[in-house]
């Protein structure tokens, strides 16, 4: 197994390169981005770790350029570099879906690490298990798993993502994303939850 990514760029799996937003966008995965922010630092180290010395100051090689790793997450989140991030400097950093998506298709082809050894930190362990609780006791889910998925009322569907009046426009959406990265590949939730956002993202696009 590949150590790094500079050892994997000179001779990836599948015989590409890969571009700085998707590296920072594999770091953000790896520090628990599919469902939480992470901090612009945070992924800094991280990438350090994976790429040494790629990403440093040429006069202070010990010194991790933090300017560089802002501006690769900000491309990150451009439509035209695959929009695989959601969020800022301020706020942090969280995969959007096909972000996710390519993450962990690139991780599994390029060899770098093992996922299933990543461990959810404490807290994101403990929201989703209170969420999946949650959402598995709901009206909306109810009435999805005994074939009335047409009767869930727009409230419920809300509500199965805990999104209500307050919560609006990319705050809705990055609600959304979390709960769609957590849950969308769920054994019991994961047909629900992509039907269900699909729906509420209709509406938001008519209203």
């Amino acid at each position: 197994m590949c150590t790094s990514l500079g050892e994997l760029l000179g001779g990836a799996a599948d015989r590409r390169t890969l571009s700085n937003h998707e590296i920072v966008t594999l770091a953000v995965l790896l520090l628990g981005g599919e469902s939480q922010y992470v901090d612009t630092e945070d992924v800094a180290v991280r990438v350090n770790e994976l790429a040494p010395g790629r990403y440093t100051w040429r006069k202070y090689p010990e010194q991790i350029n933090l300017e560089l790793i802002r501006v690769y997450l900000s491309d990150a989140k451009k439509p035209k570099k695959g929009a695989y991030l959601l969020g800022s400097g301020n706020s942090g950093w969280m995969l959007t879906e096909r972000g996710l998506a390519f993450a962990r298709k690139s991780i599994a082809l390029l060899d770098v690490i093992d996922l299933s050894s990543v461990a959810l930190k404490p807290r994101d362990r403990q929201w989703r298990e209170g969420q999946r609780v949650r959402m598995l006791a709901s009206a909306a889910f109810t009435k999805f798993s005994t074939g009335q998925k047409d009767l869930v009322s727009a409230k419920e569907a809300a509500d199965f993502f805990r999104i209500d009046d307050y919560v609006f426009g990319q705050a809705r959406e990055r609600r959304l994303v979390r709960f769609l990265n957590a849950f969308g590949d769920d054994p019991a939730l994961g047909k629900m939850v992509r039907q269900l956002a699909k729906r509420l993202r209709k509406e938001d696009t008519a209203s």
